[in-house]
């Protein structure tokens, strides 16, 4: 589960418990001990790069060259 914190950055829930905090050691839920599937980090990378692009493009939506 995927939602947008109060600064806008993307952070990762349970997909069982929606709790936010993980075991990276383990790639585990500590709340509820749910893993974290491939697909879920996945999701995951996409947001954040999304909203790493969103935050370094132009103002004006312009790109250099």
């Amino acid at each position: 589960m995927i939602f947008t914190n109060p600064s806008g950055a993307p952070e990762l829930a349970c997909d069982e418990c929606g709790c936010r905090w993980f075991d990276r050691m383990t790639n585990t839920c500590y709340e509820c001990s749910a893993p974290v599937l491939p697909e879920a980090l996945a999701e995951y990378t996409r947001a954040i790069e999304a909203f790493q692009a969103q935050r370094t493009a132009p103002a004006d939506g312009h790109t250099t060259s």
